[in-house]
């Protein structure tokens, strides 16, 4: 119910305030499980993201962990799905928790950069996403946002499902590979 909420008003927000549009929906899968992967510049990346789906979808969003000591913000990520990861470690809990998300049908959001990248390029990825990609055999869904400034329009654009297949072990040579295609990916939509 939340979700609901939250969802709907950054909606109107966006729309009101940034003349929000969206490319490429047609591209959108009915149902998970499938990983969104999108480009991070902004606070207002992840609220982005979770707009551009039907109302029927909710985006289950890996953050970094201090955001959740942080009171209100904490709070109503917490209550929009988000779960804590430590970044710059393998953070098995997280892992797992994503798997879980996406084994059960849900649709989950990374940003492989790991990080907001403000310089205007794709920073270097981390491999996270091909790996939780490669281990969960779901498809990943690149998005690309673009900013334009403060109260000026914001573009939404919405790639084609990527699938990828690891046969027995995860190498480092398939994450590096993997990780490399998904921000072509963003990159080629940018």
């Amino acid at each position: 119910m939340i979700y609901t909420v939250i969802r709907m008003v950054f909606k109107i927000f966006f729309k009101l305030f940034y003349r929000s549009k969206y490319y490429g929906l047609e591209n959108l899968p009915s149902q998970g499980p499938y990983i969104i992967c999108s480009n991070h510049t902004s606070w207002f990346d992840p609220p982005v993201v979770t707009t551009i789906g039907p109302w029927r979808h909710r985006v289950s969003f890996m953050a970094k962990e201090e955001l959740f000591k942080i009171f209100i913000i904490g709070f109503v990520i917490r209550r929009a799905g988000a779960f804590p990861v430590k970044r710059n470690t393998a953070d098995r809990k997280a892992i797992k928790h994503a798997l879980d998300v996406l084994s059960n049908g849900g649709i989950l959001g990374l940003f492989p950069e790991g990080t907001r990248i403000r310089a205007g390029e794709l920073g270097e990825p981390q491999q996270g996403a091909a790996m939780i990609a490669l281990k969960s055999n779901s498809p990943v869904l690149p998005v690309a946002i673009i900013w334009s400034g403060i109260f000026r329009p914001v573009k939404v654009r919405v790639g084609s499902l990527l699938y990828f297949k690891d046969e027995g072990k995860i190498k480092s040579k398939n994450l590096e590979q993997v990780s490399r295609k998904i921000m072509d990916e963003i990159r080629n939509l940018l």
